[in-house]
């Protein structure tokens, strides 16, 4: 392996405490980074740097650990221009724009299908996301959800079956056979290339005791769990998260103060997707109510095809600013170290030693930019895993 030290950092976030200034993010100013093969090995000072058999000049640019993106819908097919055309001349968003992208998925090809996972991965990390979690939920039947799972399980680890995404339209009059279906032979089907399980728990999709039904069967084949909560309205979806120990509770729009006391007790990290309300035109999370609980918080895009068909981190950091109430600092560690909490990794979201070494170097003096500059293209340098790959 070959060591590689990128020098003159003008600042660097390295999200721990203890290697920067005593702040969450950890900063340290005119800093250095030490790569052995795929890990971080040093960071400290740049003028202290060891001896290396490469060097990058970052040029006093800014360095952030790589976006976590720990909730994306990726594998589909089709489009749904005409219902977010609709959607913004007035009609709501509901769960049922979901079954149009099921019936194009469907009757996409294998190779069709994973070059849009591809594609979208690769537009993700240009933009500086080196991890990046994937659903199935576009099939809704044993063979669509299986392949699904498949075909994301060939792009990246962070695989979730979500065949709890809505009831398949062949069960209309009989949700209870569906959710028999999800928790038996589709289980028995996607469980061998999927980490997580998930469930929409909402209403037009899955009730309390559907979703629960759907969560304890997952994790008693060794799946983790993961909910969509509390985004059409108030309900049990953060509270069952909370109680079955899911790694995530994600939405999380609207809350009672139960949710929050939930959520601040337990280690359950609530996941905000502002691309969401963005594109509906709904209620914002209150992500400073939710800091304020104690509650860990993650950013993340929710790439869909429905209601928020964007793969910018970038942009849901500045709109995580701008609209729910997080300071530039907390809405970048939730885009980084927040969603390596939700996928309840230690090995990504920071840049420090052991770590992968997964680093963006912006085209700025500041991680501030992120927010500062929205829209701008901002990533100027990406590696991952050590490599650099932009």
């Amino acid at each position: 392996m070959t060591t590689t030290a990128i020098t003159h950092i003008a600042s660097l976030v390295t999200n721990d405490p203890s290697l920067g200034n005593g702040t969450p993010l950890g900063l340290i100013p005119d800093a250095a980074v030490v790569i052995d093969g795929d890990r971080v090995v040093w960071t400290g000072e740049s003028s202290k740097a060891p001896a290396t058999d490469n060097a990058v000049d970052a040029g006093g640019r800014a360095m952030i650990p790589g976006f976590v993106d720990s909730h994306s819908h990726l594998v589909f097919a089709g489009d749904r221009t005409q219902e977010f055309n609709a959607r913004m001349s007035g009609r709501p968003y509901s769960a049922g724009g979901i079954r149009t992208t099921v019936a194009a998925t469907r009757a996409a090809s294998d190779e069709e299908l994973s070059a849009q996972v591809a594609r979208y991965l690769a537009e993700a990390l240009r933009q500086g996301t080196t991890t990046l979690e994937t659903k199935s939920g576009y099939g809704l039947s044993v063979e669509e959800e299986a392949r699904a799972l498949r075909i994301a399980s060939a792009h990246t680890d962070e695989v979730t079956y979500l065949g709890a995404h809505v009831v398949a339209p062949e069960y209309a009059d009989d949700p209870a056979g569906y959710v028999d279906l999800v928790t038996g032979p589709m289980l028995d089907a996607c469980a061998p290339y999927a980490r997580w399980v998930d469930v929409f728990c909402e209403r037009g999709a899955f009730d309390g005791d559907q979703a629960r039904a759907v969560l304890t069967a997952g994790l008693a084949r060794g799946l983790g769990a993961r909910v969509h909560a509390n985004q059409l309205g108030p309900g049990p979806g953060v509270q069952l998260a909370v109680e079955l120990g899911a790694a995530s509770a994600d939405h999380c729009t609207h809350l009672s103060d139960a949710d929050l006391d939930a959520l601040g007790q337990g280690d359950t990290v609530a996941t905000l997707l502002p691309g969401a309300e963005f594109s509906t035109r709904a209620d914002w999370p209150d992500a400073r109510r939710m800091l304020d609980a104690g509650a860990t918080v993650a950013l993340s895009t929710d790439c869909n095809p429905g209601s928020s068909f964007t793969s910018s981190m970038p942009f849901c950091v500045a709109l995580a600013v701008r609209d729910m109430g997080m300071t530039p600092d907390e809405a970048l560690w939730s885009a980084t170290a927040g969603g390596a909490a939700a996928l309840r990794r230690t090995d990504i979201g920071r840049i420090a030693p052991g770590a992968r070494a997964d680093l963006v170097l912006l085209d700025a003096p500041s991680h501030v930019h992120l927010a500062y500059r929205p829209g701008v293209p901002l990533a100027d340098a990406v590696w991952r895993s050590g490599e650099r790959v932009r």
